[in-house]
């Protein structure tokens, strides 16, 4: 079966060697006219040498068969006129080049992520905006890790950012012991990421609380990260005032909330990301975490290098056969079909 939407998809990638060659389908109109004219002094001479042949020309349907040579000619001439323009095929690739950066984000999960100061909830809007920036570095190895009262490697540095970010989906508050270990979060990233050899490392650490859990002190892990020449982005994540948050559990497993004081230590967050060579961000809103992922993504560009390569493939042979194919149809079809009914 002939896949009409595969043949349009070839014709519309054609490109033409020759092209001027389109002017001589100014001889197409020219064509129709001098048939038409030749046939209307034909007909009006035409002499019926008895009733029996005027009943067989006189059908309508017979009748309107000397029309088709015509459309046989001006479809053959046509398409020889364009393999004269040469019709190619471009076939094209790329090579691409990248000063690869390598990137881990040190995600909070602790329980206070559920808070509702973002929507729906600080984890989701986090979860669906870092999302949002592992699509927009395609050429990026990207890993996670999570952290509360301990940290945990969810996704090593990959470039498969489609298992990526099902991981990133995956995670919830209770994977981990609760808690907010800043220190362990941290040297967790820093673990996956030391021995890259890419020209640029970077680590972005996310949380909304204070460090109170781990026996890793941020100081210490900031230290090693700069050891390593590892830039880290911290980014402090909560509203300003008062938010939302949970403050206990019900005895049928859900969280009970009220409005709490929002503490983010961000001296500490502030003095990892100057230590380090990065940049520390408060984000209190849905919009302004996704400005801050913005700038991020402004501030590490991969550099790409992109070459690509090009062949070309001559495809007139499609179109002189077909022409070739109408012409020899319409000897046919003139010599012995039209030759029974004029």
């Amino acid at each position: 079966m002939i896949d009409i939407e595969k043949i349009i998809a070839w014709i519309k990638q054609l490109e033409f060697a020759n092209p001027q060659w389109f002017w001589a389908l100014l001889i197409i109109p020219l064509l129709i006219a001098y048939s038409i004219f030749k046939n209307l002094k034909k007909q009006n001479s035409i002499i019926i040498s008895d009733t029996k042949s005027q009943i067989k020309f006189a059908g309508k349907g017979k009748a309107s068969l000397i029309h088709i040579p015509l459309i046989l000619r001006t479809l053959s001439i046509s398409l020889i006129i364009i393999t004269l323009a040469r019709p190619q095929s471009s076939l094209s690739w790329q090579d691409v080049t990248t000063e690869g950066i390598d990137i881990v984000i040190a995600q909070d999960i602790s329980i206070s992520m559920l808070a509702r100061d973002f929507k729906p909830d600080r984890l989701e809007a986090a979860k669906k905006l870092a999302s949002e920036f592992i699509t927009n570095r395609p050429t990026d190895r990207i890993g996670l890790t999570i952290f509360a009262g301990e940290g945990f490697t969810q996704c090593p540095l990959t470039t498969d950012h489609a298992v990526l970010k099902n991981l990133m989906n995956d995670i919830q508050t209770g994977m981990l012991a609760d808690g907010t270990a800043i220190g362990m979060g941290l040297a967790t990233a820093i673990n996956r990421i030391k021995e890259s050899k890419a020209k640029s490392r970077v680590v972005i650490l996310l949380t909304d609380g204070e460090n109170n859990a781990g026996n890793i002190a941020p100081q210490t892990a900031s230290e090693i990260a700069k050891a390593f020449g590892i830039r880290v982005y911290t980014i402090g994540l909560g509203s300003k005032g008062k938010a939302y948050s949970p403050i206990g559990k019900y005895p049928n497993g859900d969280f009970a909330y009220d409005y709490i004081d929002v503490s983010i230590d961000e001296k500490l967050l502030k003095e990892i990301a100057k230590e380090t060579g990065g940049k520390y961000f408060r984000a209190t809103s849905n919009n302004s975490l996704k400005d801050v992922y913005q700038e991020i993504d402004r501030l590490e560009k991969s550099k790409i290098e992109v070459t690509e390569y090009r062949k070309r493939k001559e495809e007139f042979l499609y179109f002189l056969v077909v022409a070739i194919s109408l012409l020899i149809i319409e000897f046919i079809f003139s010599k012995m079909i039209l030759k029974g009914i004029i």
